[in-house]
């Protein structure tokens, strides 16, 4: 008799048999999939590098603008309203774009701050149940943050929120394989070597929570020096240990204490076309990333403002070590 697998690879096998059995047999609410909601081709925007000037930005914005209002009438038309009020939302003018494109579920890049000037950049890469029309609390996590980052003295901020992919569905079989992350992570690559080209001498850290955190590791190896790779609330990697990521980024890790992603096994099942589980918990020794406190918050609560996940990922993104406590007079951490 063959033996029997090892208890995690159990569980992975019995939840991944039950989420392709909901999947199949749980009819999904509301009149349209993300996914489906028709959209024209966006406008073709040079390179990234290209927009150097707070001039060129603007024109860059202008145009995302553009598209975004017309991807509005698109989504009306067809009678998804939700869709265009979404939308409508996005095309304020005050709001800025660097990349826009509605099709197939949407992609979007949104610039919180002066990135003309900056020198502290972060880039969010989000997670499970991120799209257009659950956008607003992936901006507020964006908003948050570019608030923690500019009561950091000397340094001139900016905070891109970038949905450069179809996240999966938390209850879902792709939520447990690489397969998206690994049809994201060249997008990634190729978004992060332009910022850089863009603004050459400032610091820029990857903030990539739950399934974006897999994303950030299939797309590590081609990520430019000085990069920070920072990973909360993640299921795994992809990969045994931060070495094997093979990147030139500066690799941390963090996990509330009440995160239910704890609980998921941390086991990689090699399955035909794909791998299920995501290998090594990046928190653990094993693994070898600098490990940084984020508090007792759950999944969703990283970029919560008042938490010690946020003044963490502000501190690191600013170039400054984290810190063990939070501040419970004033709600914020100890200047570093």
């Amino acid at each position: 008799m063959a033996p029997r697998p090892p208890r995690s690879r159990r569980l992975l096998r019995t939840l991944l048999a039950a989420l392709v059995t909901a999947s199949v047999a749980v009819p999904v609410s509301g009149a349209a999939r993300p996914a489906a909601v028709p959209a024209p081709a966006p406008t073709a925007l040079g390179p990234l590098r290209d927009a150097t000037t707070p001039a060129a930005l603007a024109r860059r914005y202008a145009t995302t603008r553009a598209d975004i209002r017309a991807a509005e009438r698109t989504a009306d038309a067809h009678g998804d309203h939700r869709r265009a009020a979404a939308l409508h939302t996005l095309a304020a003018p005050t709001r800025h774009f660097l990349t826009f494109d509605g099709r197939d579920g949407g992609r979007a890049t949104e610039v919180h701050g002066d990135l003309a000037h900056a020198d502290r950049i972060a880039v969010l890469v989000p997670g499970s149940d991120t799209g257009l029309d659950t956008y607003p609390r992936f901006r507020a996590g964006a908003e948050a943050l570019l608030r923690q980052l500019r009561r950091q003295p000397g340094i001139h901020p900016a905070v891109l929120a970038w949905l450069g992919y179809p996240t999966p569905a938390t209850v879902s079989p792709a939520a447990l394989t690489t397969t998206r992350a690994d049809h994201a992570a060249p997008q990634l690559r190729e978004f992060t070597g332009q910022l850089r080209a863009l603004r050459p001498t400032a610091r820029i850290s990857l903030l990539c929570h739950s399934y974006g955190s897999v994303v950030c590791g299939r797309a590590a190896a081609g990520l430019p020096a000085g990069t920070a790779l920072v990973l909360y609330g993640s299921p795994g990697t992809g990969a045994d240990t931060a070495a094997g990521l093979h990147t030139r980024a500066t690799v941390w890790a963090a996990r509330g204490t009440d995160d239910w992603i704890a609980r998921v096994p941390h086991v990689r099942l090699p399955l035909p076309g794909t791998t299920a589980g995501f290998g090594t918990d990046p928190v653990s020794a094993r693994f070898g990333a600098r490990v940084f406190p984020a508090g007792t918050g759950g999944h969703s609560a990283y970029l919560r403002p008042g938490t010690l996940s946020l003044t963490n990922l502000a501190l690191i993104t600013a170039g400054r070590p984290p810190v063990a406590t939070q501040d419970t007079t004033s709600g914020e951490a100890p200047r570093a």
